[in-house]
């Protein structure tokens, strides 16, 4: 194995990662990923320790004990290119010799929860629920920058996707959960094939003022079913989390916090307290489980 170069991975002056500012042991084997700067604060709140805050730019990342169980929450920012850079250098952290420049002989997984907001594209979902992405389909280019493993059953899920999809010109690619961690926290709730977009906005079939040039994305995502599997809802990480967890190793489960939905066109009266329940909740299971 070669040295990885010093433009490839790049420290910092105290030999932290460069993004996310962060020691190999600021790193619990729990990490829980959220988009909002400002809610990591609303997790680590529900710790019974608090050993580690760092910040740069974006990335705010908290360090504690929840009943025993060391986690580390920290913000990714929106959108799967900040993916990128957060999983890689997470990555580095536990795998890689920061002095050597060395991948080690001994691979560290993570377990990483994403807590997020999404909105739900199917009438029978209710705002203010809770939904668990058992894959995703990613609309954005991330996963097409790296290499995947795919079983023969989400090829033929893929393939399904992009046929029922107008010629469009995009390039989707699919991401499973990670099966073991997605067992342990979420077997009892509800799941689905969540999108992952690029964008807010046209990317999500939503019109304001600039033209789109996806009519009708909407109603592709809504209808599509293939083997009785549908699509749920829309966000803008999940597919990236889990393709870039299994590429290198770990495993990922996205949670959703369905604040909107499309169909019924209602948004969440309390989206802040929906989501302070939730936070609550999964961090039950995560020290439970």
């Amino acid at each position: 194995m070669e040295k990885i170069s010093e433009t490839d991975l790049i420290l910092n002056a105290d030999g932290s990662i460069y993004h996310l500012n962060l020691l190999p042991e600021d790193i619990a084997d729990t990490v829980i990923t959220v988009g909002d700067p400002d809610r990591v604060g609303e997790v680590s709140k529900h710790f019974d320790t608090i050993e580690l805050k760092k910040g740069k730019r974006e990335f705010i990342t908290h360090t504690g004990t929840l009943s025993g169980k060391r986690i580390t929450v920290l913000s990714t920012g929106i959108g799967t290119d900040n993916i990128d850079i957060v999983f890689n250098e997470l990555d580095a952290l536990v795998n890689i010799d920061l002095k050597t420049r060395m991948v080690n002989s001994q691979l560290r997984s993570l377990n990483i929860i994403r807590i997020g907001t999404s909105g739900a594209v199917q009438a029978d979902i209710p705002v203010d629920s809770l939904l668990v992405s058992e894959g995703a389909f990613g609309l954005d280019a991330l996963m097409h920058y790296y290499m995947q493993d795919m079983m023969d059953e989400e090829k033929l899920l893929l393939t399904a996707f992009i046929s029922a999809l107008p010629p469009y010109g995009l390039k989707p690619y699919f991401a499973p959960a990670g099966g073991r961690l997605l067992a342990k926290l979420a077997h009892d709730l509800p799941q689905g094939i969540t999108i992952t977009a690029p964008g807010f906005y046209a990317p999500q079939g939503r019109q304001v003022r600039a033209q789109s040039l996806t009519p009708g994305l909407m109603e592709s995502i809504q209808q599509f079913n293939y083997a009785g599997k549908r699509i749920t809802n829309l966000e803008m990480e999940t597919a990236g989390i889990y393709g870039l967890a299994a590429s290198l190793g770990h495993q990922a489960v996205s949670f959703n916090v369905i604040l909107a939905n499309r169909a019924n066109h209602v948004f969440s009266k309390d989206p802040s307290g929906v989501m302070e329940k939730y936070i609550g909740e999964i961090l039950q299971r995560i020290v439970s489980a």
